[in-house]
């Protein structure tokens, strides 16, 4: 394995500790620091990713011409389906995170070594915490229930592996996992025992972190529903949803989602969170921090760790749109050492501030972007 990269992971690993210590509201990577880390790993992973610096032959880069961090060419998502797009050889791919998908050849691919996979869970854990937990509370009073299969059930799934590692070392009084797969390969969840969890919960006063997928929560919405059930979780809970219902049940917009589980589990939009996150990307962003007041918002912006930048595109000209407008959500991860950092997603957004807002999928993106995958 490459020197430069493991000497860059270590160097990362240090700030990250570095800035989850002094508050990620103080301890930010400035806008110069994170160029500087940037170009450096972009041409290091230019030199090392053969898949990487294949594309950037094709898109007639001059590697060592770029001077900004928004000049760095990014590969579409839809490469990780096509081509192992790694720094690592065959013998340190230790583990692989899947995207989601009915075959194996529309499932993206994430490698990871064991480095690159211990500084994936540092980039979550802090992240994660900070926004879970309120700035009055504490994990160890919160009991922590997943609505998806432990990782031992599904190795492949990045959001599994997440809720894993904050279970395994999130500091919360209790975990518990209550996903279950089905005969077909399908998530479902174990509604009795989960009940029967909430209700010990709420009569001992204790808060919950419900984290899950959409439709794990419709599925659970939909079984309340037919009991005629209606909870008032404890002070200082909490829900955490994902995305992503891909035909498993029925779609909810939104709004529709969270206005039911506010009526169903007696809580307020502030204690929803929402989490934006990919298998080829290493870091996670979230458009709210538990008990921070929504106020009069009706906008809630996704943000990244420090270590993550965003920029939005055109996805016909490939230019960054202004400020307001919609545009092709493109991440820039220093977290991702050994694959790239630069991801063009196939999701749109509209930038406002540090943050974004999450439109939804564009069906223009694969095709743009796949037009400079090498062939191989």
């Amino acid at each position: 394995m490459d020197t430069q990269l493991n000497q860059y992971a270590n160097e990362l690993r240090s700030r990250m500790v570095r800035v989850a210590e002094e508050g990620f509201d103080r301890g930010a990577l400035s806008d110069g620091e994170f160029g500087e880390l940037a170009l450096r790993l972009f041409r290091i992973q230019a030199r090392m990713n053969l898949c990487y610096r294949r594309f950037l032959e094709a898109s007639e880069c001059r590697v060592e011409a770029l001077t900004r961090w928004e000049e760095i060419p990014c590969v579409p998502a839809a490469a990780f389906k096509e081509l192992d797009v790694t720094s690592l050889p065959l013998a340190d791919r230790k583990h692989v995170f899947r995207s989601s998908g009915t075959t194996q050849r529309d499932r993206g691919r994430h490698y990871h070594s064991d480095l690159s996979l211990a500084l994936y869970e540092q980039s979550l854990l802090d992240w994660f915490q900070w926004h879970l937990v309120s700035s009055e509370g504490e994990s160890s009073t919160l009991a922590l229930a997943s609505l998806t299969p432990p990782a031992s059930a599904v190795p492949e799934s990045s959001l599994v592996h997440m809720f894993d590692v904050v279970a395994k070392r999130g500091g919360y009084s209790e975990t518990e996992f209550f996903g279950t797969l089905s005969e077909s390969g399908g998530w479902e969840v174990a509604m009795e025992r989960l009940i029967a969890f909430l209700r010990r919960r709420i009569s001992l006063e204790q808060p919950v972190g419900l984290v899950g997928t959409a439709f794990n929560f419709v599925q659970l919405l939909d079984f309340m529903g037919e009991r005629g059930l209606q909870f008032k979780l404890p002070e200082g809970s909490c829900l955490l949803e994902t995305g992503g219902y891909k035909g498993r049940t029925r779609a909810l917009s939104k709004a529709e989602l969270y206005g039911a589980l506010c009526q169903s589990l007696g809580v307020s939009q502030s204690q929803i969170i929402c989490e934006y996150g990919m298998s080829e990307l290493s870091s996670q962003a979230y458009d709210l921090r538990m008990g921070v007041d929504l106020g009069a918002k009706t906008r809630r912006l996704f943000r990244y760790a420090p270590w993550a930048r965003v920029r939005l595109v055109s996805p016909e000209t490939g230019e960054e749109v202004p400020s307001g407008q919609s545009g092709l959500i493109q991440v820039f991860d220093l977290a991702n050492v050994w694959s790239v950092m630069a991801v063009q997603t196939e999701d749109l957004g509209v930038k406002e501030g540090d943050g974004f807002e999450l439109l939804g999928r564009s069906q223009e993106a694969s095709a743009k972007g796949c037009s400079l995958l090498p062939e191989m």
